[in-house]
C-alpha cells in the first residue's frame, strides 16, 4: 500500500459509510443499504431490539463503552470510535449522541467504515479455507484517533480483559481487539500464544530462559521478558527449530 492509498483522504473516498440509528433505549430505529449489506441483519433481525443484541456476545461489552462514553457531559464532545472484529470484517465504528433543539439527548448515530481491505490480507495459501483475513496492519487506538501498526513491527501483544496492548519499539498502543483475535488473523508462521495473557512475535525471539521451574522467552529490546506457558512450551521449540522439551530439562 502507497502513501496516497493509505492517506485518510483516500480512506473516506473508497470507504462506503454504514450508518445505524439508535433511540434513547438503544434500539435499532433505521440503517442505510451499507448497514444492510455488512451486518447479519437477516439473522439478527435488530429492528426494535437493543443494539447490543445485534453483536457478538464477546464485542458486547466494547459496544457498551463506547455508548457510554458517547454520553460525554462536555459540549460537542468528540465521536468515540471503537474497533469491532466481525467475522470476516474489521469495522471501524463512532457513536455520536443526537439532541433536540433543547439540548435534550434524543438517541444515538453509530456510524462505521469497513477498513478490513485496508488492514488485512488473504490467508496464506495451505491453510484452511475458513481461515480467518490475515491482519498486515493492527487498528489501534490514541487520542480518540486509528492508528495502524504494521504487523511486522509488532513485538508482543498483552491482554487486558476484552482489549489488548500492542507493543513495538516505539512504545505500547491500545487496541480493541482482543488477544485471541489478533492470534487468529496474524502471521502463525512468526506470532505464537505463548501465554493465556500474551502473543509473541518470534521474530523478536533472543533467548529461553528457565528459573525455577518456570520458562520465560527474552525478546529483543529492553524489558522483553514474557511468561510462557507450560503448554505452550513444545509449540515454542518447534516454532524455533529446537526439537523435544527436552532440550530445556
Amino acid at each position: 500500500m502507497d502513501s496516497h492509498s493509505a492517506s485518510p483522504l483516500y480512506l473516506l473516498e473508497r470507504f462506503d459509510v454504514g450508518v445505524v440509528q439508535l433511540d434513547l433505549e438503544l434500539k435499532v430505529v433505521a440503517m442505510n443499504s451499507f448497514a444492510r449489506r455488512v451486518l447479519p441483519v437477516e439473522d439478527k433481525q435488530p429492528f426494535e431490539k437493543v443494539v447490543l443484541s445485534f453483536h457478538p456476545e464477546r464485542s458486547q461489552p466494547k459496544v457498551r463503552f463506547l455508548l457510554d462514553q458517547a454520553e460525554c457531559p462536555v459540549s460537542n464532545p468528540p465521536p468515540m470510535t471503537m474497533i469491532i472484529n466481525i467475522p470476516e470484517r474489521v469495522l471501524l465504528i463512532k457513536v455520536t449522541k443526537l439532541a433536540d433543539l433543547s439540548g435534550e439527548t434524543t438517541g444515538h448515530m453509530l456510524i462505521f467504515h469497513d477498513i478490513t481491505d485496508a488492514v488485512t490480507h488473504d490467508a496464506p495459501a495451505g491453510q484452511r479455507p475458513q481461515a480467518k483475513r490475515q491482519l498486515r496492519k493492527v487498528p489501534t487506538v490514541s487520542q480518540n484517533r486509528i492508528v495502524l501498526i504494521d504487523a511486522d513491527d509488532i513485538i508482543y501483544a498483552r491482554a487486558e480483559g476484552h482489549y489488548t496492548w500492542v507493543h513495538t519499539a516505539q512504545g505500547s498502543s491500545f487496541c480493541n481487539l482482543n488477544i485471541s483475535d489478533l492470534a487468529e488473523r496474524l502471521d502463525s508462521a512468526y506470532f505464537l500464544r505463548v501465554h493465556r495473557s500474551y502473543l509473541a512475535n518470534l521474530a523478536f525471539a533472543e533467548q529461553i530462559m528457565r528459573d525455577e521451574g518456570r520458562i520465560n522467552l527474552k525478546l529483543r529490546g529492553d524489558g522483553n521478558i514474557l511468561p510462557v506457558a507450560r503448554a505452550s512450551v513444545p509449540r515454542l521449540l518447534e516454532h524455533l527449530g529446537l526439537g523435544e522439551t527436552s532440550a530445556l530439562s
